[in-house]
């Protein structure tokens, strides 16, 4: 991987709250580099999506920094935050697909708002649903995949336009198994190719069978944790050998 000069994202001392003075995140710093699998994990209400949130701007810190690509993007105007996140590639835990379009046009969504041409956007559609194993579906109609083939059409319009990083929130979480596994093997994918990308999850039986790099959110702080060589780990392992 060739140096950059600064991480895809920062966080710099960033805190936020919820009504009734809830303390979700407190004071937090973190780094992410390209080519980085990263995991946010925690209990439901922890904060996972929050941060996510603050990542591609749905919401704003109440104090501290965010930096993108080096770039100070705390206090950006609304009318720039769509620019940002067309430079962001999002897997939401729901996947945000339009049912009633085909596989080809929920993918192109993205390259049609930033102007790619015609040509340039079919080519981009047709290599990345290969990618992710959907090549030849490209008219079928979204609303009558399968669950793990709707997750698959959400991955390939996140990547297509070739983003820095791939936020994902619980992408795996209406998911069996098999899909799941099959999820996180295309975003490794990406990650290898250059793309930083951060998983917010719960599911300690991915974190456990698929390692990368994990922050736990615990108080309101980011830990970093080695979940791979942890009792927990050990025992999350023993249950699946077991099973």
């Amino acid at each position: 991987m060739e140096p950059h000069a600064a991480p895809i994202l920062s966080l710099q001392n960033v805190s936020r709250t919820f009504p009734g003075s809830v303390a979700l995140l407190v004071d937090v710093n973190l780094e992410i580099w390209p080519g980085e699998f990263v995991y946010f994990t925690g209990p439901s209400g922890s904060g996972k999506t929050t941060l996510l949130k603050l990542l591609y701007r749905v919401v704003t810190p109440e104090s501290g920094r965010l930096l993108f690509c080096g770039k100070d993007i705390t206090d950006l105007e609304p009318s720039s935050v769509p620019y940002l996140r067309r430079n962001m590639g999002v897997i939401f835990q729901h996947f945000n697909l339009i049912d009633w379009m085909t596989v080809e046009e929920n993918v192109v969504l993205p390259l049609e708002i930033l102007g790619i041409d015609d040509r340039t956007a079919r080519e981009r559609v047709s290599a990345v649903l290969e990618k992710v194993g959907l090549g030849g579906y490209e008219k079928f109609v979204v609303g009558k995949l399968s669950g793990g083939e709707q997750q698959r059409v959400a991955a390939a319009r996140a990547a297509v336009a070739r983003p820095p990083v791939i936020l994902a929130d619980e992408p795996t979480g209406n998911l069996d198994q098999a899909a799941a596994s099959s999820v996180i093997s295309l975003l490794e994918e990406f990650a290898a190719d250059g793309t930083a990308v951060v998983v917010a999850t719960h599911d300690e039986l991915l974190l456990a069978s698929r390692p990368h790099r994990t922050m736990a959110i615990m108080g309101g702080k980011l830990v970093d944790v080695d979940y791979e060589h942890s009792a927990r780990h050990k025992k999350v392992i023993e249950a699946l050998e077991a099973a």
